[in-house]
């Protein structure tokens, strides 16, 4: 039987008081992840509109070369900035230096035609045009190494780098070489584990893989789904999370979420999993959800990066809304396992919606941290 989790309860009278007066969470100034309730986003931010077309996931770049390279690093520098001026304790890149989460790596390896690319529909829902494997697959360089040595060198605070999960990674793209699935997920899990531990070398404090394919494939997650994410995460000494979503907010997802019905319950498939695995946290989606939040009694004493931000709608959340949505979850993790979190990447929103729902993110982290003060 599992040791009960500890539940948090605001005092009757809990202090919300102005933003002004919340203290600042020590992680701010420090290389670690152990300060109560660290806020993060879950990848990408919107790009500036000078390097790539605008709400678009996709988008073409603006700039070719050597002038790419150089707007690519200020994007950098924007989000990085602009995580820093919302208040949040672990800092991206925000994926300025990638035109998608999943495509972008996969291009960087041997083996992939990015030139000559097909239509196929992925997670079951939507049509993409998405690179070709059409030779064995193979890593003859690191792909994302040198954008987080430079972002390591932008800031103290701790940061977190993306990869595409392997079973993600299979399902973003045209085989024309392999023809089995499994088989081509876990030579990228080989591949994912080598850029992994180079960007552990580089400075990087997390390492997230995204595997939104967890959400549609259940039977492959406990198949073989999860023995190719714990390839990818296998030897690494910094915190590993994985994070499972409902995919970006763009009208594909949003029609998908609408016919889940009442409860979304596929995280009811693959917690269980999770919870007996390697991978350090999980990052998942709860805000403006159907997921039943007694489903997060299945992680045990895994970490939870928890989605308090809805990607899906420009509405920003007010600090007060996202303080609510840290409690429920308060009510089934203990307080310590605890990273709120966005539900998803923000690429496809406005820059302006981006910073304001960032900083409701940090604002609304703080006055629960501020009331648990008052508790213990």
């Amino acid at each position: 039987m599992q040791t009960p989790v500890p539940v948090y309860r605001p005092p009757p009278a809990a202090r919300v008081g102005l933003l002004s007066e919340h203290r600042p969470n020590p992680v701010a100034n420090c290389n670690t992840m152990t300060s109560l309730l660290s806020t993060t986003i879950a990848g990408s931010l919107p790009k500036p509109r000078w390097l790539s077309t605008p709400d678009q996931i996709w988008a073409d770049w603006l700039a070719e070369g050597e002038l790419l390279d150089e707007a690519r690093r200020d994007a950098v520098r924007l989000a990085v900035a602009d995580q820093q001026a919302a208040g949040l304790d672990v800092i991206t890149d925000g994926e300025q230096t990638r035109q998608h989460f999943v495509t972008t790596f996969i291009e960087g390896l041997d083996g992939v035609d990015s030139d000559n690319r097909a239509d196929v529909t992925i997670r079951q829902r939507y049509e993409a045009s998405v690179p070709r494997v059409v030779g064995p697959v193979s890593r003859s360089r690191g792909v994302y190494v040198e954008d987080a040595k430079f972002l390591r060198s932008l800031t103290e605070q701790p940061i977190k780098y993306q990869l595409p999960g392997p079973m993600t990674m299979a399902d973003t793209l045209a085989d024309d070489f392999y023809g089995d699935r499994e088989q081509l997920a876990m030579v990228f899990a080989e591949i994912l584990n080598e850029e992994a531990k180079e960007l552990e070398m580089a400075g990087v404090d997390l390492i997230q893989f995204d595997e939104p394919a967890f959400n549609v494939f259940l039977d492959d997650v406990a198949g073989w789904g999860i023995e190719a994410l714990e390839r990818a995460a296998e030897g690494l000494s910094v915190t590993t999370a994985v994070h499972i979503c409902y995919g970006y907010g763009i009208k594909a997802n949003i029609e998908w979420k609408r016919s889940l019905g009442d409860e979304w319950r596929q995280y009811e498939a693959t917690f269980p999993v999770l919870a007996e695995s390697s991978i350090d946290q999980i990052s998942i989606e709860v805000a403006n959800s159907n997921v039943p939040l007694e489903l997060l009694d299945m992680l045990g004493d895994k970490e939870v990066l928890a989605g308090v931000i809805d990607v899906a709608t420009d509405t920003v959340e007010t600090p007060e809304r996202v303080a609510e949505t840290i409690r429920a979850v308060l009510e089934h993790v203990a307080p310590e396992k605890v990273f709120p979190c966005t539900n998803c990447g923000m690429v496809p929103l406005s820059r302006p919606v981006a910073q304001a729902k960032m900083t409701a993110l940090a604002d609304g982290a703080a006055i629960v941290r501020d009331e648990m003060a008052e508790v213990f």
